[in-house]
């Protein structure tokens, strides 16, 4: 292959050197993916995740884990690999970072046999099984995308592509089996226009996205569908100041369930049952919930939920970032501070909003703790991440930290914090 491929070039970056090793193969992403899959024996691995290395989006690449396994089903020499990544990790260094526009991050992740563009759709039309599970791809391509973007990036397409689903459902022909999959897919694509319209800042009503798709959900007689996306409304509403209109939302999704759903979609409403009824102030149902919550996905089969794509996100990490912001919200730094830290540790900083969102929570906990150096030091961190991403969420966390870090000016590491980040006159 070296000899059909060249020889490697001084600065030969990774991400470029995957992608022209996989096409070489005639591969597509999705099939390194499954490649490196059955070589590890991990079944962690994505074409999402591909991709990202390939573009080295923001900046991430193959870590050591998967270097070896990707020397094998490449069949380059692992040295050749690790020249690469320091050819990358230096590029990085100086500057040198690969530009990602929303648009080519889009037309990555929205699945190739199924190109974005608009449907073409013709009143009366049959559509059948094949276009249904097409268009459900479609929307998992979008959730994708809303890993690596920000709602500020995504909800015009969001909203776009729901007006389109809810089309192809209403002037189309089609039996009643194929019916409910095109409902999952407006309920689905309702789901996603409504969480991304919550990272706007009020530019997009949520609410409305979320009753539609929940009506969809429904009709389709989903009930873990249903629950999510009364869980979403709920888990918004008490975040924006409505917490015991959270409650009783994720209340109604906990009973829209109902009882055979997979422990791992179990586990998600009561998370969002902890969260929802720590900001409503109710301590101990709040740690009653979380607990169930990790007991759920602590026991959860992974393959259990394989035909709800829309839970893929939900694992026991996850997880337990949320049972450290239950901790931290009810005033319990000590268990706070060690999850949080774990979590950073482990999780990966080119994913800018969420890792900006964890450190927030990391501050407020660290300043609880009376730990008020080390708290300087991540708002600082969560500051500069902030900035890069056009996120309303990150915003609004980063205006919590700098309330928090106001009451403790008097240390020099906060009041150089908030010399530097913050707008308000002191």
């Amino acid at each position: 292959m070296d000899a059909m491929l060249g020889h490697p070039s001084s600065g030969e970056r990774l991400g470029p050197l995957i992608r022209m090793l996989r096409e070489a193969k005639g591969w597509t992403e999705d099939d390194l993916a499954k490649a490196l899959i059955d070589d590890s024996g991990r079944k962690t691995m994505t074409r999402t995740e591909v991709w990202r290395w390939e573009v080295e989006y923001e900046g991430r690449t193959a870590g050591p884990l998967w270097l070896p396994h990707l020397a094998n089903v490449l069949d380059i020499p692992v040295t050749r690999l690790q020249a690469a990544k320091a050819a990358s990790k230096a590029a990085r260094r100086i500057g040198h970072l690969t530009t990602v526009t929303p648009a080519e991050v889009l037309a990555s992740l929205v699945p190739p046999d199924d190109p974005f563009s608009p449907l073409a759709t013709h009143t009366g039309r049959r559509v059948g099984k094949d276009d249904a599970e097409a268009l459900l791809r479609r929307v998992h391509g979008l959730r994708l995308a809303d890993d690596v973007l920000a709602g500020g990036d995504l909800v015009e397409t969001c909203v776009r592509e729901l007006r389109r689903t809810i089309n192809l459902y209403n002037g189309t022909c089609h039996t009643e089996k194929v019916g409910k999959r095109l409902l999952t897919a407006v309920a689905e694509m309702a789901q996603l226009a409504g969480w991304v319209a919550t990272d706007t800042g009020g530019a997009v009503n949520p609410e409305p996205l979320f009753r539609l798709g929940a009506s969809a959900a429904r009709q389709a007689q989903d009930g873990a569908l249903t629950a999510h996306l009364l869980g979403s409304w709920g888990y918004w509403q008490a975040n924006t100041g409505n917490p015991h209109r959270g409650v009783e939302l994720v209340r109604t999704a906990e009973a829209a369930a109902g009882s055979d759903v997979p422990l791992v979609a179990k586990s998600l409403t009561a998370a969002r049952l902890a969260w929802v009824n720590a900001l409503a102030g109710d301590d101990r149902s709040a740690l009653r919930h979380i607990g169930d919550a990790m007991q759920q996905i602590h026991d959860a089969d992974p393959e259990e939920a394989n035909d709800k794509l829309w839970l893929y996100w939900v694992d026991i990490p996850e997880q337990e970032v949320m049972q450290a912001r239950v901790a931290t919200q009810l005033h319990r730094p000590l268990r706070a501070v060690p999850l949080l830290r774990r979590v950073l540790d482990n999780y990966d900083p080119t994913h800018v909003r969420e890792y900006s969102l964890y450190l927030s929570w990391l501050v407020t906990a660290l300043l609880d703790a009376n730990e008020i150096e080390e708290a300087a030091v991540q708002a600082t961190r969560m500051f500069e991440m902030t900035a890069s991403v056009p996120s309303s969420r990150a915003s609004e966390r980063g205006q919590v930290v700098l309330t928090a870090l106001r009451h403790h000016r008097q240390a020099l590491e906060v009041e150089e914090v908030l010399m530097h980040w913050d707008a308000t006159p002191s």
